[in-house]
């Protein structure tokens, strides 16, 4: 009874090593195909950049944020992957150690950007008017800041003034623009419409326009997540709840691999002898 209440308790944790086994290299694979997809995209993305010169900022560039955001992640989920399959402890705890700092990190960081508002703000507002100066000729910032400017139905940074420090918006330039905002800056128009690509004309000039957003974006922005802190918050889980899980999983599978041993009958046709740890044959005391 004794030797077949053993054989009901390994078979019980046999179980259990497999599913955490199977459910850390899915997660990693995963995330390794989306680290894959965003890496592609992002050189793909930076070489038509360099092709057309656009955005001289690298800070602003889409393409470089992918490029980085793509490489931690196939990296990280590469070693998980690999940690799973060989339970190589250390490279599963490579992966649980980075995934927690990543963590930690992001959680200061979102309280820093609470307790710090204004300078967080003051810092954005920076950013972007930086990009403001070369709209026209910086394609990618161009697309990020229209779209910007519809979705939260803002102008400018901290105010639609700010598009002053554009060369073309400026008042003292020359041209049509002069004095002006861009068109995504306006009152949004009715579905159908055709747009008015010059309905900002001369609305630097007034001190309360009356046909464009007069709200800067990074206030629109804030106002926005509080509006919508239901949704702003489940954006927020789905990015934890993944790490989370990640580091919870790693730390409860280490403890199985230090257990568990395999031996030959359990892979008889020797499909996953490439993968799986190799049990002992040492008979050394």
């Amino acid at each position: 009874m004794c030797g077949n209440s053993g054989n009901g308790s390994n078979n019980t944790n046999d179980t259990w090593y497999y599913v955490i086994k199977f459910a850390l290299f899915t997660y990693c694979f995963f995330w390794l195909t989306i680290g894959s997809a965003l890496l592609a995209i992002g050189i793909y993305a930076e070489v038509e950049r360099q092709r057309y010169k656009s955005l001289h900022g690298a800070f602003l560039a889409p393409s470089i944020i992918l490029i980085l955001q793509g490489l931690v992640m196939f990296v990280v989920s590469l070693i998980g992957a690999i940690g799973s399959l060989r339970d190589n402890r250390a490279l599963l705890k490579t992966f649980m150690y980075t995934l927690a700092v990543c963590l930690v990190v992001q959680l200061l960081g979102g309280i820093v950007v609470l307790v710090l508002r204004t300078q967080t703000t003051e810092v954005f507002s920076k950013v972007a008017r930086k990009g403001m100066k070369n709209y026209y000729d910086d394609l990618d910032f161009k697309n990020i800041m229209d779209y910007v400017q519809k979705k939260f139905r803002c102008c400018g940074a901290q105010d639609f003034k700010d598009w002053k420090v554009n060369m073309y918006h400026n008042c003292s330039a020359p041209g049509p623009l002069a004095c002006g905002v861009p068109h995504t800056c306006c009152f949004t128009s009715k579905p159908g419409e055709v747009v008015n690509t010059f309905c900002g004309y001369k609305a630097l000039e007034k001190e309360h326009p009356d046909n464009i957003y007069v709200v800067g974006c990074t206030d629109a922005f804030l106002s926005w997540v509080k509006d919508n802190f239901v949704l702003a918050g489940g954006f927020l889980l789905g990015i934890l709840v993944p790490q989370i899980f990640g580091i919870v999983c790693s730390w409860l599978y280490i403890p199985k691999t230090r257990d568990f041993e395999y031996s030959g009958d359990r892979d008889p046709k020797g499909i996953l002898k490439m993968f799986l740890p190799v049990k002992s044959t040492n008979t050394d005391p």
